[in-house]
C-alpha cells in the first residue's frame, strides 16, 4: 500500500546528509517485490534472522512468517538491522490456517508459491521461471514445510544435491534460490521488476523516520507549520 506525504518527505530529506540519501537512493533502485519469501514455523530465531539478513541483502522488500508453535522473535545481532529494512508480515490463528491466510495474501498479488523440499517429484531450481511473481516456502529445521504447504503451494522445487546430505541449512537454501531467481531476472531485465516510484516514496518516508531523530517530533513541527 502506497502512503506518504511528499510535503513531510521533502521536510525530513532537508535532516538526512547527502551520504545518507545516496544510499537509501541506490538501495531503492534494486528493491523488488517480485520475488518474496515466506518462513514456515522456523525453530531457532537466528535462523530465521539469518534470512531476513539474505533476503535485505538480495534486494527483497517483503517476508511473511507463518506462525505455528513457534513464534518469530527478530534476533538483531544477526540481522545485522535488516528488519529495520525490510516489510515482515505475521500469520498465526488458533481458529484457523496460518498457511491459508497467508497463501490467500500472496496469490491475491499474484504470486505463484513454491514450497521447497527434495521429495521426489520436486522441481528443480534451475527450471523456475524468473518471470513469475514467485513466493519461496522455507519450513523448520527439523521436518522442512508441512504438509498443508506441500498440499495448497503451486509446486515443490529443490537444490540438486551432489553429497551425502538431502539439504543445506535454511539461510544458505535461501541464499542459493535467491541469487539464481535475481540473477536471471536482472539479466532477462524483466518489466516492474523493481518497485514503482509510489512504492519507493513509501518506503522513503519510512527509512527517512527510521534514520532522522526524534521524527515525530519533527513530524509535530511540520504538521504545525502547514496548518498555522
Amino acid at each position: 500500500m502506497e502512503h506518504y506525504d511528499q510535503g513531510f518527505l521533502d521536510y525530513l530529506k532537508t535532516y538526512l546528509s547527502e551520504s545518507r540519501k545516496s544510499i537509501i537512493e541506490s538501495v531503492l533502485a534494486q528493491r523488488t517485490r517480485h520475488f518474496t519469501v515466506v518462513l514456515e514455523d522456523i525453530y531457532k530465531p537466528h535462523n530465521a534472522s539469518a534470512v531476513l539478513r539474505t533476503c535485505d541483502c538480495f534486494g527483497l522488500q517483503d517476508v511473511h512468517v507463518i506462525e505455528r508453535s513457534n513464534q518469530y522473535k527478530i534476533n538483531p545481532y544477526v540481522t545485522r538491522g535488516a528488519s529495520h529494512w525490510i516489510d515482515l508480515y505475521k500469520y498465526y490463528s488458533e481458529e484457523d490456517s496460518p498457511v491459508l491466510d497467508c497463501f490467500g495474501k500472496l496469490k491475491s498479488n499474484g504470486y505463484k508459491i513454491y514450497g521447497t523440499s527434495p521429495a521426489p517429484g520436486s522441481m528443480s531450481i534451475h527450471d523456475l521461471d524468473p518471470s513469475e511473481k514467485i513466493a519461496l516456502v522455507f519450513g523448520n529445521e527439523h521436518e522442512g514445510i508441512s504438509q498443508e504447504v506441500k498440499d495448497q503451494a503451486d509446486g515443490l522445487v529443490h537444490i540438486p544435491m551432489m553429497g551425502f546430505t538431502e539439504s543445506f541449512n535454511i539461510s544458505v537454501s535461501a541464499s542459493i534460490f535467491l541469487y539464481e531467481l535475481t540473477n536471471k531476472a536482472k539479466q532477462a531485465e524483466l518489466e516492474n521488476y523493481f518497485l514503482s516510484e509510489g512504492e519507493k516514496n513509501t518506503l522513503r518516508m519510512k527509512w527517512y523516520q527510521s534514520v532522522v531523530k526524534r521524527a515525530d517530533l519533527h513530524e509535530k513541527a511540520y504538521l504545525k507549520s502547514i496548518n498555522s
